[in-house]
């Protein structure tokens, strides 16, 4: 199936690392890997921080972006078989795919939509308005987080369901990685003088002036309290915050090893070398670095969310103290800092990222959920037939 691939808050080939770049391009490759064929349809970003005036030329934007794609394929350019787009919500919204689909009648069909409700009546309503319009055409709603349905679901036509997805990573990288661990641990020991004899905890997250910020402050604090206990901590990331970072480090005493922003193809082997991924993920929406640790042999210490839960198993790969209590944070992390405790959650980590968030499992899942949400979209008895026949 030829399919059309957007990602109204960043494109998947986006210069700018992130999460949520990463899990477009693991959408991209799970797709590929089912056996379809994707193209990124366009790299229009809509994404705004609640300026009106701003959404309304966006919105314009978008709707001349659609029509020009849709000229395009007028005049002989591939025609695809389905729309997928990934994150939708009122900051992000699609002004293209329910435009395209309803013109080309072929299905939409989005993964990871939310729906904050007490935006109504503030400055991103045209965008919680544009958002719920995508929401009235989908097909098909994938959801990451549990915590989405709630809001999706009311926006939904009768009959189109939500599917449950893991939020999934290639894990190969990350499992082979943790095979080579003492040569890895050995190399970034010389290369920054850190102990060998101690446990390293890591922490990896963009530095920006947001929650991000919050959850570093939140770690140098939670770590200050664990003067007694001798650990190395490696801090892998950069951005605009970075100052900011530092500081909350040093104000409070606490010695962290800064590796600034790392590779993605370095990051299976720094996170194997170390023993314990530490992460307070304040406001966050589960955290792919918590299921890159796992993949990787890490035990991991986040504050729990319904999403941060649904990728760490508590008490079995890692511990979830209540988000922002620093105190219950440095307690879970000083109970993983027991050698035999740890290497239990280690072993369990490693298996739960293989069995449950690779994309191999990821793929076959989300496969099944298409064809079915192709197999209903021509079933539907509101769809004229010529529209049935063109997909």
């Amino acid at each position: 199936m030829r399919i059309a691939f957007y990602a109204p808050m960043k494109a998947p080939d986006d210069p700018t690392p992130s999460g949520d770049r990463l899990v477009a391009r693991n959408f991209v490759a799970a797709l590929r890997m089912a056996g379809h064929e994707v193209e990124v349809a366009s790299r229009f970003r809509s994404y705004d921080r609640g300026d009106p005036r701003r959404q309304a030329r966006l919105a314009a934007l978008g709707k001349g972006c659609a029509g020009r794609l849709l000229r395009r394929i007028d005049q002989g350019a591939a025609r695809p078989d389905l729309w997928f787009t990934y994150h939708l919500y009122h900051k992000a919204p699609d002004h293209l795919g329910p435009a395209i689909a309803s013109a080309l009648g072929i299905p939409y069909i989005v993964a990871e939509a939310s729906v904050a409700g007490k935006q109504r009546g503030g400055p991103y309503d045209a965008g919680l308005d544009a958002s719920l319009a995508a929401l009235a055409r989908a097909d098909l709603v994938v959801k990451l987080n549990p915590n989405d349905a709630a809001g999706v679901l009311p926006h939904l036509r009768p009959g189109v369901p939500m599917a449950a997805l893991a939020p999934f990573i290639d894990a190969t990288p990350f499992l082979a990685a943790a095979k080579d661990r003492q040569a890895s641990h050995a190399r970034l020991a010389e290369r920054y003088g850190l102990s060998p004899a101690r446990p390293w905890l890591v922490a990896a997250a963009m530095m920006r002036a947001d929650q991000k910020l919050l959850s570093y402050r939140l770690l140098a604090e939670a770590l200050s309290l664990l003067d007694d206990e001798g650990f190395e901590l490696l801090v892998a990331g950069s951005g605009p915050a970075e100052a900011k970072v530092r500081r909350s480090f040093s104000v409070r005493g606490v010695r962290a090893t800064f590796l600034g922003e790392v590779a993605a193809e370095d990051m299976p082997a720094l996170l194997a070398a170390c023993d314990l991924s530490v992460w307070p993920a304040v406001k966050e929406a589960f955290g792919m670095a918590l299921i890159e640790a796992q993949a990787a042999g890490l035990p991991v210490v986040a504050g729990t969310s319904p999403g941060v839960a649904a990728v760490v198993d508590e008490g079995r790969t890692g511990l979830l103290p209540a988000s922002g209590d620093a105190a219950a944070f440095a307690a879970a992390v000083r109970s993983l800092l027991d050698p035999v405790r740890r290497a239990a959650f280690s072993a369990a980590a490693r298996q739960h990222a293989a069995d449950r968030h690779d994309i191999a499992a990821a793929a076959a899942s989300l496969d099944r959920e298409i064809g079915r949400a192709v197999a209903r979209f021509r079933a539907r008895d509101d769809t004229p037939h010529s529209i049935k026949r063109a997909v």
